[in-house]
């Protein structure tokens, strides 16, 4: 994507609207620098070799500019001391990251994107939005709790059935969503760790499927038998991005649910686990369809796998980057 000229332009100009969204003094300053993102990011939806882009960059398009006109109107409420307008500015903030209710649009935008274009959506669309949410928690203490809550869930339930791995993998992300602002919750260095740990779980899990061109469940069953060393990793890093141990994606969420049981959210911690549970039951189910459907004749092939792409070697170590975590803390305590 970023080998054309005029993508890394808009990437380029994408990032420096989040950076002066994020560094902005003003609302009006984070609001222009939330529309250079938006503008930004829909010039790298659009694709000539994908007949769905258009309708997602316009899906995309007609929410974003609703969440920035609420934005604006909260803005100028805010300074002629109307109530309510905190909750109207954190409820926009919270459609443009695509949190729980407010989701609909995000499995349907995302469902048209490639996987480059969809590694932008999940990762670095939510950090503007989520830090200018910090500056309203205060203010919005229920409602964020009330989106933690139904981010968890719906993050959790709305994958089970799904077939299409860009759908599956935009639930995935609501049920982040939920952890991050729980995180947020208890500070922002917290948030920044969770964020980055996960930029990284779900980005190699996107290369992944970027470098199969898997879009659908059966493409990775019919490619399985391929290469056992590929599925393996693929099997490492959903369990990573699931946050199960020893993995890195679990150490997070490790700090974060200690964060909570010693901040007395542990009903927020709870719900967050069994969200949790669940999405690892289908990356599972990603996992076990590819290693148990292959056929029998072609096994042989997998002896000759004697090496592994820098690629897949570099998603396996930082997928197995958590091994260390507990080993360096017991040593340095």
């Amino acid at each position: 994507m970023f080998l054309i000229p005029s993508h890394f332009l808009f990437f380029s100009t994408l990032m420096f609207g989040m950076m002066m969204a994020v560094s902005s003094s003003s609302w009006f300053t984070a609001w222009m620098g939330l529309e250079l993102n938006l503008l930004s990011f829909i010039p790298l939806i659009s694709s000539e070799t994908n007949q769905f882009s258009s309708e997602a960059s316009l899906k995309y398009f007609l929410t974003q500019a609703l969440a920035s006109a609420m934005i604006l109107l909260a803005a100028s409420a805010m300074t002629t001391g109307v109530m309510f307008s905190s909750f109207l500015l954190s409820t926009a903030l919270l459609i443009k990251m695509g949190a729980a209710p407010f989701h609909m649009w995000f499995p349907m935008v995302a469902e048209g994107l490639g996987w480059l274009q969809f590694i932008i959506l999940s990762t670095l669309q939510k950090g503007a939005p989520m830090m200018l949410l910090s500056y309203t928690m205060e203010e919005t203490y229920w409602l964020i709790l009330l989106i933690v809550v139904t981010s968890a869930l719906v993050g959790a339930l709305g994958g089970i059935n799904q077939l299409m791995l860009r759908k599956m993998m935009s639930y995935s992300s609501i049920g982040h969503t939920a952890w991050m602002l729980s995180a947020l919750l208890i500070s922002e260095a917290l948030w920044v760790i969770y964020f980055f740990v996960y930029c990284i779980t779900s980005i190699t899990i996107a290369l992944f499927f970027y470098h199969k061109q898997a879009y659908h469940l059966s493409h990775l069953i019919s490619s399985a038998s391929q290469k056992t060393q590929q599925s393996t990793i693929m099997f490492m890093s959903l369990l990573s991005l699931g946050g199960l141990p020893p993995f890195t994606g679990f150490i997070p969420k490790w700090i974060t649910i200690q964060e909570l049981a010693v901040s007395n959210y542990s009903f927020l911690a709870f719900f967050l686990i069994m969200g949790t549970l669940i999405n690892l039951y289908y990356y599972l189910r990603l996992t076990l369809n590819s290693f148990m459907m292959n056929p029998p004749m072609l096994k042989w092939q997998f002896m000759q796998e004697s090496t592994m792409s820098s690629v897949n070697m570099t998603m396996m170590l930082l997928n197995i980057l958590g091994l260390l975590v507990p080993t360096l803390f017991f040593m340095i305590n």
